[in-house]
């Protein structure tokens, strides 16, 4: 069943969501909506088609544990040639908006001018994180995504130049793990994604992760 939501700050159980994980439309994309959100493992999507904002909250999660990242011998190859600079958090805007000009022509497109701006209300709050590839003083590549406590909750990347988003997810995993980071957030399964380590756990396992 999906639910309409009200102005009130709240969300719906999610196990009384469709199969699908769309648990909600409506709402807003304010801070304390957002963050109510992600606490409990919902995310947002807009429909442009009817203009409305889904929530969405899966009961099998498909999350990257920072120690489980798989670097294939290519990417190690790749890294150690040191042709890219990897950042955080030195171009968050930039990198948002080139994930959103990268999947304007797709069908579903959904990161559109109120999701951008909202993403990045949440970054100056400190609630949210970019990872930036650079060329030399070009920006390449990179993902951003949602931090709250220990967890990384990815919304979207892009690549200008082959594996750059590759090893911007090297990147934020291996500095998960020298500040205590516990769980990268994927929301959905993607060949890409699974080959880098990814796996599905139980919601009620993922939000014992994010309790803690």
């Amino acid at each position: 069943m999906v639910y309409q939501l009200t102005n009130k700050l709240s969300f719906p159980d999610p196990h009384y969501g469709d199969p699908d994980g769309m648990l909600a439309v409506g709402g807003d994309l304010s801070i304390d909506r957002l963050l109510l959100a992600y606490s409990n493992g919902i995310f947002p999507w807009y429909a442009f088609k009817e203009g409305m904002i889904q929530w969405w909250c899966p009961m099998e999660r498909f999350v990257i544990f920072p120690n489980e990242i798989h670097i294939s011998h290519s990417m190690r190859t790749l890294i150690n040639k040191g042709i890219y600079q990897l950042t955080v958090n030195k171009a968050f805007p930039e990198v948002i908006h080139a994930c959103g000009e990268s999947r304007m022509d797709m069908e579903g497109a959904w990161l559109g001018r109120e999701m951008m701006d909202a993403y990045i209300r949440l970054h100056e709050q400190g609630f949210a994180a970019s990872i930036e590839v650079w060329e030399e003083e070009r920006l390449v590549g990179g993902l951003y995504g949602v931090t709250i406590g220990n967890c990384f909750f990815g919304e979207s990347m892009f690549s200008l130049v082959p594996s750059a988003s590759k090893l911007a997810l090297i990147h934020l995993a291996q500095f998960l793990q020298k500040h205590g980071g516990t769980l990268i957030d994927c929301q959905f399964e993607t060949p890409h994604l699974k080959s880098m380590g990814g796996r599905f756990i139980s919601y009620e396992e993922y939000m014992e992760l994010l309790q803690k």
